[in-house]
């Protein structure tokens, strides 16, 4: 069966808000068996939504759509849905209980034009948003469903799983989705296609594999599909042994996974607790580390000693070394390593130095030069980069290889 996501508002076309909705949305129908026929983003134009949503439902059986249910007038989702479906507006009870709940809990006293968030379509069943004012509504037509949601990626990511659910119970069992990723690094894209060409080619057509490559990492996913779901769970971890064996020391997770939850990880494991020095990289590690939920039994500090005073002052970097090498230079970065160690008390810890640009970069050091570290209780490991791209893409990708070096250094200890 196919779903189609329909995106709303003038904010995500001109770029000033990034659509999350649909990822979140496919991931969640995805596993359910659910083929995404599209995704289609629209402007608040009465007009386009309407020809949006009809040419959707012809395409697909299901068809979810986010945004436009706001209080405002640019907010105008559910004259166009009456309008499709038919019946006059009613004002719905429950949902303005639900309102006057969600601002009670906010200290906020409820207007006449957040009550009218509570008048929908008589045509449509609703499902309580119990995130948000916005209700999400239900409507059917010619055994198609259409479920229009709120924009808010919050309350719709919130609110898919009893949605998912309603639709679970509308459909039925179909066809059983399976996913399972490995995170892989230390080799490009089209060698690590060349190493499993042999296991692709052997794959029975109900497995697929995917290459998603990311800034340091390749997300390698293996997709499988089937009407019986323990043949095919059997058929995915037979298949993901034998990928994992011929991967080899490439393979830096079994999962998917940030580059920080591989790193938070892999300190776990080994009982080590984690600090960054950052210097080009300016505390991006730091960030990604701590956007992973449960870091603090890891990870204790950073120091972004972008100047070199900081880095003599806080990391005990020697004003002789910075004076002979430079601050991107392999010595630099071994002491900022060892200092941050020593600083803030920990086992482990990463260090980035180099010139992220657009300017700043010389013959010697161009712009993309990056110097990496990463240091245990018994060993410092470097590594010189030369990084394509714009400023953010250089650090982007310097974080997450200084992440995978320690990875490589605390899977030698394993």
């Amino acid at each position: 069966m196919k779903l189609s996501i329909i995106i709303i508002g003038d904010e995500i076309l001109i770029g000033q808000v990034t659509d999350t909705n649909s990822g979140a949305i496919a991931r969640t129908f995805g596993p359910m068996g659910w083929d995404i026929a599209g995704v289609h983003t629209v402007p608040d134009d009465g007009h386009a939504i309407r020809e949006a949503i009809e040419n959707a439902m012809k395409r697909s059986e299901l068809v979810i759509c986010t945004g436009g249910l706001g209080p405002t007038k640019d907010d105008i989702t559910k004259r166009v849905l009456c309008g499709i479906f038919g019946g006059p507006m009613v004002r719905d009870r429950e949902v303005t209980e639900n309102i006057r709940r969600v601002f009670a809990l906010r200290g906020l006293e409820m207007n006449e034009l957040t009550a009218a968030q509570a008048d929908v379509p008589q045509s449509c069943r609703v499902i309580q948003n119990l995130l948000g004012t916005a209700p999400i509504m239900w409507f059917e037509r010619d055994g198609r469903v259409l479920v229009s949601m709120p924009g808010v990626p919050f309350e719709t990511e919130g609110m898919l799983p009893e949605v998912a659910a309603a639709v679970a119970r509308r459909f039925g069992d179909g066809e059983v989705l399976r996913h399972h990723c490995l995170m892989v690094g230390g080799i490009t894209e089209s060698a690590l296609a060349q190493l499993l060409a042999p296991q692709e080619d052997a794959l029975p057509p109900c497995l697929h594999l995917a290459y998603l490559p990311t800034p340091g990492l390749i997300r390698l996913r293996l997709d499988g599909r089937g009407s019986d779901e323990n043949a095919l769970d059997d058929l995915m971890n037979s298949t993901v042994a034998r990928l994992k064996t011929v991967i080899g020391p490439h393979l830096r997770h079994d999962g998917d996974a940030t580059a920080a939850g591989i790193a938070i990880e892999a300190c776990r494991r080994a009982g080590l607790t984690l600090g960054s020095a950052e210097s080009c990289t300016g505390g991006t590690i730091a960030s990604r580390i701590t956007a992973v939920a449960g870091c603090s039994d890891v990870f204790l500090g950073s120091v972004v000693s972008y100047s070199n005073a900081v880095k003599q002052g806080l990391l005990d970097v020697g004003a002789s070394t910075l004076a002979e090498h430079g601050a991107v230079s392999r010595e630099v970065v071994t002491q900022m390593a060892q200092g941050a160690r020593r600083a803030l008390g920990c086992n482990c810890a990463v260090a980035t130095s180099g010139v992220a640009g657009p300017g700043g970069g010389t013959p010697e050091k161009p712009v993309g030069t990056v110097w990496i570290a990463a240091a245990t209780p018994g060993q410092v490991a470097t590594r010189l980069l030369r990084l394509p791209g714009n400023r953010a893409r250089v650090i982007d990708r310097a974080a997450t290889e200084a992440l995978m070096l320690l990875v490589e250094l605390l899977k030698q200890m394993e």
